[in-house]
């Protein structure tokens, strides 16, 4: 059994926290927080952009820290799952792998690549696992693309394009939070980048035009440049999107045997789905595949949990959930903001 322990209890807190009951073998055991209602169970501040809002918890049977150097220095941890906002994840990383903690910081890595660099490299010093929390492949869709590219069943990809985009959220109007995040170029669109890099591997250059707003991405449109030049790969992501069309994410995958298709996203306050995940093969009509994955509204992150425990026991590092593609995928970040400012296509390596 793998013995988690939280620290952060805001909202991606309590979403791991929910994720985690329906692992079948590993747990969390301990949770680190300042806020003394929330060690004490009262979570009914916490809301977020999906799923539903937090209420009362049984923390009873959980070891309880109000100093997170506590839970870092408990020898009964196993790994250290840490759920703070961005700007305190290269310090709480930095602490726990010196604690001899094995790590999975949720996303992105960091905003600055100086940082994630450091924490990287102290992973690989310290002999520990590093994961980062990019939960986009554990959706069933995507899912579903990274394990058919993975088999070759229809051939190399020949051509992927995707799109991830949202409303300006409330929390967005707050220009220094904004900061924090990184701009929508990182907090938002690193999700595509990183899905990127695990499905067709890091590109040498990437092209982007787009919106620049306080020297941060909001908006970007990105070719990306590989050695294969036959290999075409973009996508559209950013904030710009009217208030009614809160959020709206895809692909189109082409491969050559085949194709993969995915379209969804919540209009007017609704769920819509435009377009289930569809497969049309050569000699085939279009089909929708049977997807894996549980029903409850946290079973991504269950996914990607089960995925850092057996990490954990087996001792082999997951491509998914590796610190190095996280800090590819933020090279690739700032080579597009270069590419905007500069009108110029930008070496990302």
């Amino acid at each position: 059994m793998v013995r988690i322990g939280i620290i952060g209890i805001g909202f991606m807190g309590y979403t791991h926290f929910e994720g985690a009951k329906f692992l079948k073998r590993d747990k969390i055991t301990a949770i680190a927080t300042r806020d003394k209602k929330k060690l004490s169970g009262n979570w009914s501040s916490i809301q977020g952009n999906f799923g539903p809002r937090a209420g009362q918890v049984d923390t009873s049977d959980l070891k309880k820290y109000e100093d997170y150097h506590d839970l870092l220095n408990d020898p009964e941890i196993d790994l250290v799952d840490i759920c703070l906002p961005t700007e305190l994840h290269e310090k709480v990383t930095l602490e726990a792998l010196a604690a001899g903690k094995n790590v999975l910081v949720e996303k992105p890595i960091s905003i600055e690549l100086k940082s994630a660099n450091k924490m990287v490299a102290a992973a690989e010093k310290a002999g520990k696992q590093l994961m980062v929390g990019h939960v986009l492949p554990f959706f069933p869709e995507f899912r579903f693309l990274y394990e058919t590219a993975r088999s070759g069943r229809l051939g190399k990809i020949r051509s992927a394009r995707f799109h991830r985009v949202i409303a300006p959220p409330n929390w967005s109007d707050n220009i220094a939070d904004y900061a924090k995040l990184g701009g929508w170029g990182i907090d938002l669109h690193i999700h595509d980048n990183h899905f990127i890099g695990l499905l067709c591997g890091i590109p040498q250059k990437v092209f982007s035009n787009g919106v620049m707003e306080q020297g941060l991405v909001n908006h970007l449109h990105t070719q990306y440049v590989y050695e294969d030049s036959e290999l075409s790969v973009s996508c559209v992501s950013g904030g710009i999107a009217p208030k009614h069309l809160q959020f709206s994410h895809g692909f189109e995958v082409i491969f050559e045997e085949g194709a993969l298709l995915f379209s969804a996203g919540t209009f007017g306050g609704e769920w819509v789905v435009d377009r289930p995940l569809t497969e049309i093969a050569k000699s085939n009509k279009p089909k929708s595949p049977k997807l894996k994955g549980g029903s409850e509204w946290c079973s991504a992150f269950t996914e990607e949990l089960r995925t850092a425990c057996d990490t954990i026991s087996k001792g082999t590092a997951p491509e998914i959930l590796s610190g190095q593609l996280a800090l590819d995928a933020l090279k690739i970040c700032h080579a597009e903001a270069k590419s905007i400012e500069s009108g110029r296509i930008i070496s990302v390596r």
